[in-house]
């Protein structure tokens, strides 16, 4: 005899969600409200020097003189779908703590803060360490020069050359005819 498997019962359909109460509309959020987001807790991470690198970071700032209006958020871009945003970072580090540290800090931070702050999900953050800011180097101190005695002083003329003097004659050092 054989034994078949029986055919599967299909299984009632579930219900569909009860609506949601309260005022209708929806609510969406920007690319740029989720970078600023994203920003502001990425430059809370020890080790940021700061978002972008040298380039962008000028560029942006050369945008925002001649009238253009700043980049959101230099350094940081978000793409936002209905219910999810993706973030990418790129930014300089300071130099001193290690980069992987600084890089898992501030996915943490971004991963943190756009979701508490904007109900997204987020399904990734790229950090990019572009550039390590170095200290300034340590100029040695030099020695302040003398200050001048106090009262008033003469100015210094030079003493008048001897005619003729490391120099070939010339009109004017002749004797008239």
């Amino acid at each position: 005899m054989d034994h078949q498997n029986p055919t599967p019962t299909a299984l009632p359909p579930e219900p569909a969600a009860p609506p949601a109460v309260g005022p209708a509309g929806t609510t969406a959020i920007g690319e740029a409200a989720v970078a600023k987001v994203a920003a502001a807790a990425a430059r809370s991470v020890e080790g940021v020097h700061a978002l972008g690198v040298g380039g962008p970071r000028s560029f942006g700032a050369l945008r925002g003189a001649v009238g253009s209006g700043p980049e959101p958020s230099p350094g940081v871009t978000a793409e936002v779908g209905a219910t999810e945003a993706a973030v990418d970072v790129v930014l300089t580090a300071t130099f001193g703590r290690p980069l992987h540290h600084i890089a898992d800090d501030v996915r943490s931070e971004v991963y943190r803060a756009v979701e508490s702050l904007t109900g997204l999900r987020v399904i990734e953050v790229n950090v990019e360490i572009g550039d390590v800011h170095l200290p300034e180097a340590q100029t040695p101190e030099l020695p302040a020069p003398e200050a001048p005695a106090p009262g008033p002083r003469a100015p210094e003329t030079p003493a008048p050359a001897a005619p003729g003097a490391g120099h070939p004659p010339t009109a004017s050092h002749l004797e008239p005819r």
